[in-house]
């Protein structure tokens, strides 16, 4: 585990900070932005505490929103990962940091390809289905997922997006984290430096809101999806090359 050291908390946390402040602009992000950073510098806290972000800033979101939560739309792709976790539980228990910092590269750019393609995803409850089964094992094992619920719930109205996104990522966080607990697979340290993280969370979510009203959403997205395949492609290299 890494040294616990005032430049490499700030160095983190200001990568989760943009994160949440991208994820309270578009309804996701946070783990997809500071990942990266994570694998990159302290491989030894995932998927821990990114999974630890993914539960607490949610919860701020919903705490104005819960009314607007889709809830069938919810309940489907809930079932779905929830019943896939330990899937991701056992990748984690027999997986090297090495192949999960490849796994984080791989999901990675693949968030950043297909949400540039944009494709249509009706949410039926097949693709809902599909898209939580995706994210049981990838949410689990590497903390990214929110993005394949995202696309199946793309052409929702805006506020019902949010909000029900901020569910998933509360239950099935919390889903995750009781999973990789009790195969043992979940490290203090990994808790210890989620928590230390929460301040740069409530800091972008505040941020996310003035912010985000004075930048183009589109030029927003262009930046994290170039950000995206840069981080995936360094961190394949940087795991290949390991």
């Amino acid at each position: 585990m890494p040294e616990l050291t005032a430049g490499l908390v700030l160095l983190l946390g200001l990568a989760v900070l943009i994160g949440a402040l991208v994820q309270g602009s578009v309804g996701f992000g946070v783990v997809v932005v500071a990942a990266p950073f994570v694998v990159w510098l302290a491989p030894g806290l995932m998927p821990g505490s990114m999974l630890v972000c993914g539960f607490v800033l949610p919860l701020l979101h919903l705490a104005g929103s819960w009314r607007e939560v889709n809830r069938r739309h919810l309940t489907t792709v809930l079932a779905a990962r929830l019943a896939l976790t330990p899937l991701g539980v056992w990748v984690v228990a027999v997986s090297s940091q090495r192949l999960i910092a490849l796994l984080v590269g791989v999901l990675v750019l693949v968030v950043a390809v297909t949400s540039a393609a944009a494709p249509r995803f009706e949410p039926s409850t097949r693709n809902l289905l599909l898209a939580g089964a995706l994210t049981g094992v990838s949410g689990t094992t590497a903390a990214v997922g929110g993005p394949f619920v995202a696309m199946t719930l793309q052409h929702q109205p805006a506020g019902e997006l949010r909000a029900t996104l901020a569910a998933f990522f509360t239950v099935g966080s919390l889903g995750s984290l009781t999973g990789l607990a009790v195969a043992d697979e979940l490290s203090r340290d990994q808790l210890l430096w989620g928590l230390l993280f929460v301040p740069f969370l409530v800091v972008g979510y505040l941020l996310s809101r003035p912010v985000t009203r004075r930048l183009d959403d589109g030029l927003l997205r262009s930046v994290m999806l170039g950000f995206c395949v840069v981080a995936g492609v360094s961190i394949i290299l940087r795991a290949a090359l390991a």
